[in-house]
């Protein structure tokens, strides 16, 4: 279960310097996905600010920075107090690795045209909270936009679990909102500063279940099959739409 494994001893730079150091093919591809679903949707509602929330932040900023174009507010919620320790020090000034990331975004004109240095706009509006996904009773409702990376299948190998935490993630939005995440496909658990951490083997075909409960104009899409970040997993699966109302 989630209460039992060790997620304060999960070392945010040695994940770091095996996943995002650089922009790896299957991030591009996922960055692609998701900085379109975004802009294609705040285009039709010109200037407008929101209040976005990624879930299980851990230590990758890439979903807060797909956010910030269109936010006024984000909240990085995460229970790891090294993951949480690692996302206060970069609100000062997010460390250079990550400006490639940005770069991949700004092949979208939403985001080429944004007129804020990223990271100054990063450092007045980002709020990083140590919380619990399953513990958030009382916010149902309160954020716009949402991401949810590599979270609901990484924190055990509870289905039910699982299956709990996407319904927990689309709770805290508003009906209609924009939302995208990111699963690992049939994951065997994977290994961070040397220790193991546990996964839930979803499908693809389960996490369109599952998300068809509490979302609308879903799309899902398969990526990073051929250039994969580590062993053990099938693919990584991309899902974007909005909250069903």
């Amino acid at each position: 279960m989630n209460a039992d494994v060790p997620w304060d001893e999960f070392n945010p730079a040695d994940y770091i310097s095996h996943n995002y150091r650089s922009v790896f093919p299957a991030d591009a591809e996922i960055i692609a996905i998701v900085r379109d679903h975004f802009s294609d949707h705040f285009r039709r509602f010109p200037g407008r600010q929101v209040r976005g929330i990624d879930v299980g932040a851990g230590a990758n900023l890439y979903p807060a920075l797909a956010m910030l174009p269109w936010c006024e507010e984000i909240t990085l919620l995460d229970w790891s107090k090294r993951n949480v320790g690692y996302l206060r020090d970069q609100l000062d000034s997010y460390d250079e690795n990550w400006d490639a990331f940005w770069r991949s975004l700004c092949r979208n004109d939403g985001y080429a045209a944004y007129p804020h240095d990223p990271r100054e706009r990063f450092k007045q509006i980002v709020r990083v909270e140590q919380g619990d996904l399953f513990h958030l009773a009382g916010r149902e409702g309160r954020w716009n936009l949402g991401t949810m990376f590599f979270v609901a299948e990484s924190i055990s190998t509870s289905e039910t679990e699982f299956e709990q935490a996407i319904k927990c993630f689309f709770h805290q939005l508003e009906p209609g909102a924009p939302f995208a995440a990111a699963f690992m496909e049939e994951s065997e658990g994977y290994e961070v500063g040397g220790l193991h951490f546990p996964a839930y083997s979803v499908r693809r075909r389960q996490i369109r279940r599952v998300l068809r409960r509490h979302a609308r104009g879903l799309r899902t899409t398969s990526v990073g099959k051929q250039a994969k970040v580590r062993d053990g997993y099938k693919s990584m699966i991309v899902a974007r739409g909005y909250r069903r109302t």
